[in-house]
């Protein structure tokens, strides 16, 4: 792939707060994301619609695009911090002007229901984005976590990484290679009827929130019935698949994915819902070593 690389975020840049999907829940936690960027030294500009009402949804998906096609055309801008992701990000993606995007390149970040957007970007646009925090419920808490934001600044100043596992679960150990691509696992499956697999080999990343482990089996079965999805799967990392029911099945179906699909398949990493995460760069070179994960871009 031509992978199309943003720069790097910069002391003094602007940053862009950017609503996509569902209405935000707590205005104060985007007024005090706002803050956090200003007081270490960046300006920030608001989306018109951040605090925009439609049904569940953070505006119409009008007023969406324009908001997306205004912040990647903007010269002022540096880097899109998505606000908060729940709904509504699926809804755009036959909208978006990719041919602009791909001409406008700058950081992308959120995670998900911001997977489907980094998902098709990458594909139709060729630009790297970055799987890591929003403004609503990690910059814009009252106490951030340490390692999210260590961890956000330093995937947006480099150009490579090294993750381990926290909490190691090895289903089938082994290296493997290819660009990293995945994300929320529901996500990505609701994009199934669009081209929206990478067309080279990647290592596919994936966590979830509140699914019953049947629902997760039938989501990576639903995956490996597509031909290209196999042709190209080199290897799989887990994050955190939260409010799960039954613990043992997870392990189990992973345990029988691992023996079907003949790749390394590695859980235990901070890729989460939860307040303590890692960022990562969308479509970046990685390799997987055992229970360490390796990124350059």
């Amino acid at each position: 792939m031509n992978l199309i690389k943003p720069d790097k975020l910069k002391p003094g840049d602007t940053i862009g707060i950017l609503a996509t999907s569902g209405a935000i829940e707590e205005k104060e936690n985007v007024l005090r994301a706002k803050y956090f960027f200003e007081s270490k030294g960046y300006k920030v500009i608001l989306s018109d619609n951040a605090f925009h009402e439609y049904r569940y949804l953070s505006g119409t998906d009008e007023e969406k695009i324009e908001q997306i096609h205004s912040f990647f055309s903007n010269n002022n801008i540096n880097a899109i911090i998505c606000m908060r992701g729940g709904y509504g990000a699926i809804r755009l993606i036959h909208k978006l002007n990719y041919e602009l995007i791909r001409n406008n390149p700058k950081i992308f970040c959120g995670y998900s229901d911001i997977s489907a957007l980094s998902a098709m970007i990458l594909k139709k646009s060729k630009l790297m984005t970055y799987w890591g925090p929003l403004a609503q419920s990690d910059f814009g808490i009252e106490q951030p976590d340490k390692l999210t934001i260590n961890s956000f600044f330093e995937a947006v100043t480099s150009n490579m990484l090294t993750y381990n596992a926290t909490k190691p679960k090895i289903y089938r150990n082994g290296s493997a290679k290819g660009i990293l691509w995945g994300g929320n696992l529901s996500t990505i499956v609701s994009l199934c009827g669009q081209e929206f697999i990478p067309d080279e080999d990647f290592i596919f990343f994936a966590e979830d929130l509140c699914e019953p482990v049947y629902k997760i089996d039938k989501m990576i079965t639903q995956l490996i019935n597509i031909d290209e999805f196999t042709k190209h799967l080199k290897g799989i990392i887990l994050g955190d698949f939260l409010g799960v029911d039954n613990e043992n099945w997870l392990d189990e179906l992973f345990n029988e994915k691992a023996k079907e699909l003949d790749v390394p398949i590695i859980g235990g990493f901070n890729i989460t819902h939860a307040k303590s995460k890692i960022t990562l760069p969308y479509g970046a070179e990685a390799e997987i070593k055992n229970t360490q994960l390796n990124l350059k871009y």
